[in-house]
């Protein structure tokens, strides 16, 4: 918003004003010549007008503010009022600089990213969302929830970009189940009057932020993998074949954030300060009972640096067993399937890759017997390096490989391991 328009309407209160001829109108904007008109109406209200321009298509409206305090910045205040009755005063023409619009109103915004975390650990999926946050702007506090969190708060005030964390200690709340961890959500949104609401797109995130939406009675935007502006989100359709670009009204936002579309933030360097948030402490209906995990010495899949697929092309659970397991092990790299090898059995559900699986985006994602649909693909095509290995020279895979082999993968796989190895 132009700040200087109002700073020259008040000085008019202040200093006699003579005819003001326009200059060159490049780069900058003038006061109007009748300022005898804008000194009359700034006790009421600063009426905001550039001279016609000469193509009216390209005449902005009309900015009315009913409080020139409202939207001054007090850094900016004084300095530029001054410079504005020097230049009166002196009777020479007064540039009014333009000034962002995105940057007045990101001084507005403020977002609350829902921290994600597990055995006191952040889930990459929430430095995701602190990222995205950083995009739009304006302050960004975080929230953590669950029993023992305040080490976690102090924990998450290091990463870079939050200004305050908030969280409540409440063993109720952990696990993240979201019977319970919604309506606590909300309460905390309404109190900090946030416009923005910000949950990686993980199963956590896919299980809370719709009931939080219908609890604010807002829509909900899902797994945004790009931000233009305030309220303009980008995020794939079918299967990412299409790119939806979706602007809403609704205030506040609540949005989910594809993980592996932002950079996770630094977990280093930051400051923010550390804040009990609001418990309404009601009874809550569901309770935490248990989980049977599997073990493992490999990385996540969900956040590996490196990733061995096996696809239905690998023909039998014995056959993936014998070659990937292998592969992985000289990379030091996690084991993900395709949904065909995932449904015939030769793998289990929690290595699914794929829309319909986990969203990855490793350094290196390499695999064996996987032809490349398009539900595998939107979940792996955000790897920085893709090698594949199939007998079909024409399959989808090679198609956003950037390393591919084709032949017989009994002859390759093997081969290829004992090359890493050495």
């Amino acid at each position: 918003m132009p700040y200087m328009r109002i700073f020259v309407a008040i000085a008019t209160l202040q200093v006699k004003i003579r005819k003001q001829e326009p200059g060159d109108a490049s780069g900058a904007r003038y006061l109007g010549k009748n300022s005898s008109a804008i000194a009359a109406r700034i006790s009421s209200l600063a009426l905001l007008e550039p001279p016609s321009p000469t193509d009216d298509r390209a005449r902005p409206p009309p900015l009315v503010f009913s409080s020139c305090s409202s939207v001054m910045v007090p850094p900016l205040r004084s300095g530029l009022l001054r410079q504005a009755t020097t230049c009166l005063r002196q009777n020479r023409p007064t540039p009014v600089p333009r000034v962002s619009r995105n940057a007045a109103i990101q001084r507005l915004l403020s977002t609350l990213a829902v921290l994600e975390q597990r055995d006191g650990k952040l889930n990459m999926s929430s430095l995701a969302s602190i990222s995205a946050a950083q995009k739009l702007g304006g302050s960004i506090h975080g929230f953590v929830a669950g029993a023992n969190t305040k080490q976690v708060a102090e924990e998450a005030a290091k990463v870079q970009g939050l200004e305050k964390v908030i969280y409540v200690d409440n063993a109720a709340y952990d696990k993240g189940l979201p019977e319970n961890y919604a309506p606590l959500l909300v309460d905390n949104i309404k109190k900090g009057g946030y416009t923005h609401i910000l949950a990686g797109h993980s199963a956590f995130g896919k299980n809370l932020m719709p009931r939080v939406s219908a609890l604010l009675d807002v829509q909900q935007l899902s797994d945004i993998t790009g931000i233009e502006s305030e309220d303009t989100f980008i995020r794939p359709i079918y299967a990412g074949n299409a790119i939806l670009t979706v602007k809403t009204a609704d205030t506040p936002k609540i949005i989910t954030v594809r993980g592996t579309a932002f950079d996770a933030s630094a977990t280093e360097g930051g400051s923010a300060s550390i804040e009990e948030g609001v418990d309404p402490k009601a009874e809550c209906l569901t309770e935490w009972v248990g989980e049977d995990l599997a073990k493992t010495d490999r990385p996540d899949l969900a956040t590996a640096e490196k990733v061995v697929s096996g696809g239905r092309g690998l023909k039998s659970k014995e056959e993936f067993d014998r070659l990937i397991p292998p592969l992985a092990d000289a990379l030091g790299a996690a084991i993900g399937a395709s949904r065909a090898a995932v449904d015939s059995g030769f793998a289990d559900n929690s290595l699914q890759v794929g829309q319909t699986g986990k969203n990855v985006a490793p350094q290196l994602y390499l695999c064996a017997g996987i032809s490349g649909a398009i539900q595998h693909l939107a979940g792996m095509k955000d790897s920085k390096v893709i090698a594949a290995i199939n007998k079909d020279a024409d399959a989808p895979i090679f198609q956003v490989a950037d390393v591919g082999l084709v032949g017989d993968l009994f002859e390759l796989v093997p081969e290829l391991t004992e090359k890493v190895k050495a």
